[in-house]
């Protein structure tokens, strides 16, 4: 930790600090506890994990502890081509486990704890099983990660299968359809011992660019770097497929590799696997490896290549690029093995002007025919919801220009035309008619959810417009293409549908909750307004903070953008009796083409006043005002790029947050504070850079020289060459002169976020410290661009408070000059 104070004099400081120089002081600090009031949100009980069985039948809760300690969190960790891997449990790293198993009958509401788990428990992964019999689950055991099974009948538990899984891409394993088997990935009996890289170099590492071929990647943190990686790499993803039946019987399919995904097709006949294979690369993770993606039968013999995909080290630039050859590739839920894939008629290049983009593709097997073409698609493929032979739903869509386009397409007949159901901007909120509800076929795959005579879907959407998100539930008819609201959220609850529970939609599930009692789970029966059932009971965990007042304020920027906020005041404040309070602001900005969908209003009043340490909430407790996620919009209407009227715009919308709440005259305008996560430790960093508006700053694993993300940051697909003033002018750390009031950075020492590294806040904060500025450097050991265990999440708090104490609360009024 380091902290530099402004000017030079040496300061009185606890004894703990080693050393102090020219006003620089370098801490040695141990975790430290905020006050009890911040300490009790830290340690509230946390909500059970919900798992809804397939057929609507059983509920599994799923207990969670506390936060896990330092202890856990800095367990020994692996950092391969972007993969995190505790090595002691072959699989990925993880710090968030149950403890207990609870199922509960939906209908009467009966509960039962689940016996037989062991002592101590890691619950790690769950899936139902597709006829809600059983509950697949994996444990984190002494041995590496264990197979178990909960029968749901008897609602005990038992270890399946003795040989650990893999779990270092995916949970490792799947149900096979219907069958009641289980596709796993084991680890390989008899594998030779971890390969040790020695400490003596057998010689340079080395990595060379042939001149006239363009590769544009992000930087991207945990790259490999030696041949020791590569081999440590080999060595971690080797694993055997297995199918499990449920006496605990397995069998291997075919010979061990380097898989990353594997999974059966619906009927269970066949497996499609994705293997990596040499060679690696220095420059980017290993999602763009190259890989193996086949068919086998269930011997584990090969019966279908669909691609042996090259190394993507090079790519076209933009968000809207792809690779060439087939992607998005995955069974047909409704059929029982046909595979699906789209393709880019592009090379995968946005900047080709070309009509058609993309082509969806069709093969059943026994996979010896010519692939059909389902659909020829303007833009990019972005999804695909399955129903029956003459019904999916394919969702296409342009970034660059927020296009979204939904088709109906009729699988049975690939010749049959499309018929576009949906053409819209996707950052049009207000427009936005919802998501087609599903359901789960027989062999467990889900499915559109249709009406009992076949010509109906179901739509469940968000519900934003200008009074607020009311989330809703639609009868779409798709020979008329209308809809017939079915049900809607109403004040002064907060309604979410989870799951439609028949097919003439009679009775659904649904989340409730409202400003102070949190979200469970219901049931409803749509034609009986009265008939609302809670499935669950989960409390308040911070009941010391209901009460709290919550407003949504709507205000308008000064080139006449609409903007919103979600204000928080304590409980019992009361601004004439009590005057204005000292704010702290967090934001996050946001990219949009059009200026209208950038002043839509996308929440609810009505939501749980959730306190959550991530957040600004706590400080409630602090007697401060907290304006969450004041917007803060960046435009870029027709051909005009967002970024290129960045700061005009960002400073624009501080001004109008800051005037909004004094004009309110709930917040001090000389005692306001401003702060974010990641992107909005950019923009924090930035609005003290450029305005005097706020008294401190708190910067959390931001980023702050654009020059180091060269090719392209957040929205911006542009590089620096292409885009030199743009990326210069939003570089905060470019104008660390101007910062004139006290910044607190906290970043994580082993952030993994591409374009956060720990760097970025250690190189802003020896400009600050060499340019005289008031700031400090808090470095989390162990932690990545979130923040997980326990002390360190407590200390965050610590450092927060006391900044926000000293620069903020007890902070006097600036003259005229100094704003």
């Amino acid at each position: 930790m380091l902290l530099s104070l402004p000017g030079k004099a040496l300061l009185p400081l606890v004894a703990s600090f080693a050393f102090l120089f020219s006003g620089v002081v370098h801490a040695d600090l141990a975790y430290q506890n905020p006050v009890a009031e911040l300490k009790a949100i830290v340690d509230a009980p946390r909500s059970p994990r919900l798992l809804i069985g397939p057929h609507k039948k059983t509920l599994l809760q799923v207990t969670r502890p506390g936060l896990p300690s330092i202890t856990d969190v800095a367990q020994p960790e692996l950092k391969l081509a972007g993969l995190r891997i505790n090595p002691l449990m072959r699989a990925a790293s993880r710090f968030d486990f149950g403890v207990a198993l609870t199922l509960q009958n939906i209908d009467s509401g009966q509960q039962r704890r689940v016996s037989g788990l062991p002592a101590g428990a890691r619950i790690a992964d769950a899936l139902w099983s597709p006829d809600e019999r059983s509950v697949a689950f994996s444990v984190w055991g002494k041995g590496g990660v264990e197979l178990w099974l909960l029968d749901v009948a008897s609602a005990k538990a038992h270890r399946l299968l003795e040989s650990p899984l893999n779990a270092t891409t995916d949970r490792g394993f799947v149900w096979v359809g219907a069958t009641g088997k289980l596709l796993v990935k084991t680890l390989v009996a008899g594998q030779e011992a971890a390969p040790k890289a020695s400490v003596i170099p057998a010689g340079p590492n080395v990595q060379e660019s042939i001149g006239g071929k363009v590769s544009q990647s992000r930087t991207y943190p945990d790259l490999l770097k030696t041949p020791a990686d590569d081999a440590m790499l080999d060595w971690q993803l080797l694993s055997q497929l297995r199918v499990v039946s449920l006496d605990g019987t397995s069998k291997a399919l075919g010979k061990p590799g380097h898989f990353v995904g594997a999974v059966a097709s619906p009927d269970g006949n066949y497996v499609l696997s994705t293997e990596l294979h040499r060679p690696y690369s220095r420059l980017v993770q290993f999602d763009r490896f190259p890989r193996r993606i086949e068919v086998r039968d269930m011997s584990g013999k090969p019966v279908y290549t669909v691609i042996d995909r090259p190394l993507l080290e090079r790519m076209p630039s933009g968000n809207d690029a792809v690779y060439a050859g087939p992607r998005e590739i995955s069974w047909r839920s409704d059929a029982p093995a046909t595979l699906f894939w789209a393709e880019a008629l592009d090379g995968g290049d946005p900047a080709r002007d070309v009509k058609d983009r993309d082509a969806l593709f069709l093969l059943p097997a026994p996979f010896t025919q010519s692939p059909k073409r389902l659909q020829t698609l303007t833009t990019r493929f972005a999804d695909i919801v399955w129903g029956r032979n003459d019904l999916a739903l394919v969702s296409e869509f342009w970034w660059k220009t927020r296009d979204l386009k939904v088709w109906r397409v009729r699988p049975g007949s690939p010749e049959a035309a499309a018929e576009l159901l949906q053409q819209r901007k996707s950052e049009d909120v207000y427009s936005d008619p919802g998501t087609p509800a599903t359901t789960n076929n027989r062999w467990g795959e889900p499915v559109l959810l249709t009406s009992r005579d076949g010509q109906s879907i179901y739509l469940a959407g968000d519900g934003a417009s200008p009074e607020g998100k009311r989330p809703f539930l639609d009868r779409y008819a798709l020979d008329t293409r209308k809809t017939t609201r079915l049900w809607r959220s109403e004040a002064p609850w907060f309604e979410e549908p989870v799951s439609v529970l028949d097919e003439e939609a009679r009775s659904m599930l649904y989340w409730r909750e409202s400003q102070d009692t949190p979200p469970n789970l219901y049931r409803r029966e749509l034609a009986r307004p009265d008939s609302v059932t809670a499935l669950t009971h989960i409390q308040n965990p911070t009941p010391q903070f209901k009460g709290v007042q919550k407003q949504l304020l709507r205000y308008r920027r000064a080139d006449g953008v609409d903007l919103t906020a979600t204000l928080y005041l304590p409980a019992g404040y009361d601004a004439r009796r009590d005057g204005p309070l000292p704010m702290l602001m967090w934001a996050y900005p946001q990219e949009f083409k059009s200026a209208a969908a950038a002043g839509q209003l996308n929440e609810s009043p009505y939501r749980f006043n959730f306190i959550s340490y991530w957040g600004p909430q706590p400080f409630l407790a602090r007697g401060f005002a907290v304006l969450d996620n004041p917007a803060m919009p960046i435009v870029g209407e027709g051909t005009q790029e967002p970024n290129d009227s960045y700061l005009a715009q960002l400073k624009m919308n501080a001004e109008a947050a800051v005037k909004e709440v004094t004009r309110l005259g709930v917040a001090d305008p000389e005692r306001i504070a401003v702060g974010g996560h990641s992107y909005g430790s950019f923009m924090t960093a930035n609005l003290l850079a450029h305005t005097r508006l706020f008294r401190a700053g708190i910067a959390r694993s931001g980023a702050f020289n654009r020059t180091l993300t060269p090719f392209g940051f957040q929205s911006e697909d542009r590089n620096f060459w292409e885009a030199k003033a743009v990326y210069q002018a939003m570089s905060p750390f470019n104008y660390a002169d101007q910062i004139k009031d006290a910044l607190l950075m906290i970043h994580g020492e082993m952030d993994n976020n591409p374009g956060t590294f720990p760097i970025q806040s250690e190189r802003l904060y020896q400009a600050l410290q060499g340019l005289g500025g008031t700031s400090r450097l808090v470095m989390l050991p162990n932690e990545s661009h979130g923040y997980r265990a326990r002390e360190s999440i407590l200390h965050m708090l610590w450092e927060e408070d006391r900044w926000l104490d000293t620069y903020v609360r007890k902070a006097s009024p600036r003259d005229a000059a100094s704003r």
